[in-house]
């Protein structure tokens, strides 16, 4: 069949692009336009190969073969098949198994069947040779496409090189077209109109001491929430507060923003925000310790409230996302998590709460979850994770969701209620 197929081995593909842009092979140092980046290489196929493109197949590692945000957002483009390996992690390196054989045998069939004429390889690894040369032999012309290697040496084994029909580069000006090195600003500042106080909660880091004595949410049933620090008297800055007996409450401490700028992450320091804080009557508020605490509960919804201790009628009464979907709206949701939602823990919570806020007939809900920052009525906060967890957050960590990414996530969903309600916000002290 005069047709050709394009075969790409994410992670050789992926690994020396951030290789090249960032200096290092690490995927999480990239941010990738997959859409881009397949047109590329389907145009590209076809004007090296002159055939008309019959399917990418696009292979890769997964944790337990769970497809992650990207792999569903491929997986839905038209002619893409996505093909996953095992991601393990051994001796704290994480490697793939299973795709160079997924490859091997994809590459054999192809030629046997005769489904196409000509196959692009994107790959670097020599264990492809013996299917490599059974294609030939099928009388299958095989094309092989390196990125361009950092230190301008090969990336790719030469075995593969010798054996390819023609070989290609994929060079610096060809990548950037749809993949970029991360740059890391300020993830926290906040925006006009915005509460300060978010800065805190999404730069504030875990602390390994509270990680390893205080148990963590038991899966996106075991909802969180967050509130600053407790009240002179209650805990003391930067220390777990006790458990209380029988509410089922699980809390983990978070450290002052300065110890993540001292990290390098570009995140406000103590000093930073000392004016964060709000009163009554549009007052400024009390001007919190530089080592103040900030803390995520469960899904008792762990916050003082007097005599009257959990959520006055009004606040429990909050409609949820699902009472406020139709039926046409939840399919739509769903094509827009596979093909548009990233994953990113910081967007997620921002898409729903912008679904949820769209959906009010009115306003008086909007505002009366505005009273309840920093804290999410755990009815909310515990579908909000639940929908967090479709995206992949949950791999490999026990069913739990990473405390750093619930923080994005509670913080995403915040800044998204405020950019959507008209409330006026204290102005920061001087």
């Amino acid at each position: 069949m005069d047709r050709c197929v394009v075969l790409v081995d994410a992670g050789y593909l992926l690994g020396a692009a951030a290789s090249l842009l960032a200096g290092e092979p690490a995927r999480s140092r990239i941010s990738v336009d997959h859409a881009t980046l397949i047109q590329g290489l389907r145009e590209r196929a076809e004007a090296e190969t002159e055939r008309p493109l019959l399917r990418i197949y696009w292979f890769d590692g997964a944790p337990d073969r769970v497809p992650q945000p990207e792999h569903r957002r491929l997986r839905v483009m038209p002619r893409v098949t996505v093909r996953l390996g095992a991601l393990t992690r051994s001796d704290g390196r994480w490697a793939q198994k299973g795709v160079d054989a997924a490859m091997h045998a994809e590459l054999t069939e192809l030629a046997r069947n005769r489904a196409c004429s000509d196959i692009v390889l994107v790959t670097g690894d020599g264990d492809l040779l013996p299917g490599l040369m059974d294609a030939k032999e099928h009388g299958v012309a095989i094309h092989l496409w390196a990125v361009q290697a950092a230190d301008g040496d090969f990336n790719q084994s030469e075995d593969l090189v010798a054996e390819a029909d023609e070989r290609r580069v994929l060079d610096r000006s060809w990548i950037t077209r749809a993949v970029r090195a991360k740059e890391y600003p300020a993830p926290c500042t906040s925006a006009p109109g915005t509460r300060p106080e978010i800065a805190a909660i999404l730069s504030a880091p875990l602390p390994e001491t509270a990680a390893a004595t205080v148990p963590g949410d038991q899966g996106p049933a075991r909802n969180g929430t967050a509130r600053p620090a407790d009240p002179p008297g209650t805990a003391e800055p930067g220390t777990a507060a006790p458990e209380r007996p029988g509410d089922g409450t699980d809390a983990a401490d978070a450290t002052d923003a300065g110890a993540a700028a001292a990290a390098g992450r570009g995140v406000p320091t103590p000093k930073d925000l000392a004016g964060l804080g709000r009163g009554p009557a549009g007052q400024p508020g009390p001007q919190p310790a530089p080592t103040a605490t900030l803390r995520w509960s469960s899904d008792r919804g762990w916050v003082d409230r007097g005599a009257g201790a959990g959520e006055p009628p009004e606040t429990a009464a909050l409609p949820m996302l699902a009472q406020l979907t139709t039926a046409e709206q939840r399919w739509a949701d769903r094509e827009e998590d596979i093909t548009a939602v990233s994953g990113d823990p910081f967007e997620v919570g921002q898409v729903f709460a912008r679904r949820w806020t769209e959906r009010l007939s009115e306003a008086g809900p909007l505002h009366q979850l505005s009273t309840e920052y920093p804290r999410i009525p755990h009815r909310i906060d515990g579908e909000l994770l639940r929908y967090a967890a479709r995206f992949g957050l949950l791999a490999h960590k026990d069913d739990q969701i990473d405390e750093h990414d619930r923080y994005a996530i509670r913080a995403g969903f915040w800044r998204e209620i405020d950019s959507r309600t008209a409330t006026e916000r204290a102005p920061v002290g001087d």
